[in-house]
């Protein structure tokens, strides 16, 4: 017999469905409901909403999807880099996708201090190490600067593809990045 997820567990998963599928601001009350818990059990785990939606931004294990498909694609860093755009088409071709939660949630908090900006930073650095990582070990004469730029392909491709799905950005920016994978000294 499978028992129940305790009050925290519940209020993360409750906090991740809603906020991605109707943004940060979705009111406390939805969560709680959705979650079945107690106010006081939000307070007790988190602090408060901010703090609950700070710890599903943490934890929302985006990277690691993105790690898992370079993982299945291999040891070739070229290869690598360019099956996480094969996940991103697979990614935002569903019907449930609705963007970046991340740079949803930056975008939504106008005050630099909250604290979802600081999640939102260690996730685009971490990004931003991974591929750096792969351009390296590639060959990349600018590994760096590279991984900016994938950085860039990955956000428009979230981006577009909310407004635009039909259009396979993903697709566009695999060429791209391929273009940039082929950069030699």
């Amino acid at each position: 017999m499978a028992t129940r997820p305790g009050p925290r567990e519940r209020l993360l998963d409750a906090a991740r469905e809603l906020t991605y599928t109707q943004g940060v601001h979705v009111g406390v009350d939805a969560i709680l409901k959705h979650a079945d818990v107690a106010r006081r059990s939000l307070y007790q785990h988190f602090g408060g909403k901010d703090g609950l939606i700070t710890e599903v931004l943490r934890t929302s294990g985006t990277a690691d999807r993105y790690r898992r498909a370079m993982d299945e694609a291999g040891d070739d860093p070229r290869v690598r880099v360019l099956a996480v755009f094969d996940e991103l088409e697979e990614i935002t071709t569903r019907p449930s996708f609705h963007g970046c939660r991340h740079t949803a949630a930056d975008l939504a908090f106008a005050d630099p201090a909250h604290p979802a900006h600081a999640e939102t930073r260690a996730y685009k650095d971490d990004l931003h190490r991974l591929f750096a990582g792969e351009l390296s070990r590639h060959g990349h004469p600018d590994p760096g600067f590279a991984a900016d730029q994938l950085l860039v392909l990955i956000d428009g491709v979230l981006a577009h593809a909310v407004t635009r799905p039909d259009a396979h950005p993903a697709l566009a920016a695999r060429a791209l990045a391929e273009l940039l994978l082929d950069t030699r000294p």
